[in-house]
């Protein structure tokens, strides 16, 4: 009888108790893929971006000497070294302008552009923790990276301005543009770092090529050097680049330098679009397996 009574006894307590651990371990997964309620949920963990991106800048200066000062140290003294180089021992072009000032207003977008690169690369990787053990949309933490490297640029940007007084620079009606090359500077940080950051979660080799990697496009977009030194058909092959653009669009804007191509624009806002959505959807399709190999 006893026996009988045993057999006969349900099973719910034991499916009380494992169930709900298996429900959280779900949910801490999002679902592969986009849909509509997937991205209005990005904006409801706007906080949690802009928590990210705050905590961003205070790691980035954080017992740091000079502080907010390197986002105006780093550009100066990497256009006083290119200045020296190519400014006058190789004279390269720079299309009507001193090179100080076109090196500067290339090179204070660009690093800018790899900054946020770098960050949004790493950024599931540093918050490992939150990613096994607590659910918020992942490509939160790779669109916060762009975030903080805008506020090195307005500082950098201030003496940008200096410069243009004291050399007697008048931007023309352009400089009401300025705003939208920067933001397709965003736009190009962003496409590039959101699938680094999911190839970080299952190859750390990303972080290691990295660095060669945004060397390589340093010397392959016109910072030191001006994009008029690239001619007939191999303009177009040059704007797949799409910070080829980006850059001679700044310039035009702030310094009066030549306006960009419009085919080669277009060119380059392609790739830009492409890379966007191709890698959102790899994102969207691998951001299941990050708990795992994170």
């Amino acid at each position: 009888m006893v026996a009988d009574t045993e057999r006969e006894r349900p099973r719910a307590d034991t499916t009380a108790v494992e169930r709900p651990h298996v429900d959280r371990w779900v949910e801490n997964r999002p679902g592969a893929g986009w849909s509509a309620a997937a991205l209005r949920e990005l904006w409801d963990y706007r906080e949690l971006a802009l928590a990210f991106a705050l905590k961003t800048l205070r790691v980035r200066y954080k017992q740091t000497v000079f502080g907010v000062s390197w986002a105006v140290l780093q550009p100066v003294l990497s256009v006083m070294l290119f200045t020296i180089v190519f400014g006058r021992l190789v004279g390269v072009p720079t299309d009507g302008l001193p090179y100080v000032v076109f090196n500067y207003a290339g090179m204070i977008l660009w690093l800018y552009v790899s900054a946020s690169v770098t960050s949004a690369a790493q950024s599931l990787v540093e918050t490992r923790e939150l990613v096994t053990k607590v659910y918020f949309p992942r490509l939160v933490a790779p669109l916060s990276a762009a975030a903080p490297g805008i506020v090195d640029f307005l500082i950098a940007f201030v003496i940008l301005v200096a410069m243009l007084v004291y050399y007697g620079i008048t931007p023309g009606w352009a400089l009401a543009l300025t705003p939208l090359w920067v933001l397709a500077a965003v736009a190009t940080a962003v496409a590039v770092g959101v699938p680094l950051a999911a190839l970080n979660v299952q190859y750390r080799d990303v972080r290691q090529a990295l660095p060669l990697l945004l060397q390589l496009w340093l010397f392959a977009s016109p910072v030191v050097y001006s994009s008029s030194l690239v001619t007939g058909a191999w303009q177009y092959v040059y704007a797949l680049n799409p910070l080829s653009t980006v850059l001679d669009g700044f310039r035009w804007s702030v310094a009066g330098g030549p306006a960009p191509g419009g085919s080669e624009s277009l060119v380059s806002l392609v790739v830009v679009v492409v890379l966007l959505v191709t890698g959102f959807l790899y994102f969207g399709r691998v951001q299941r397996s990050f708990p795992d190999v994170v």
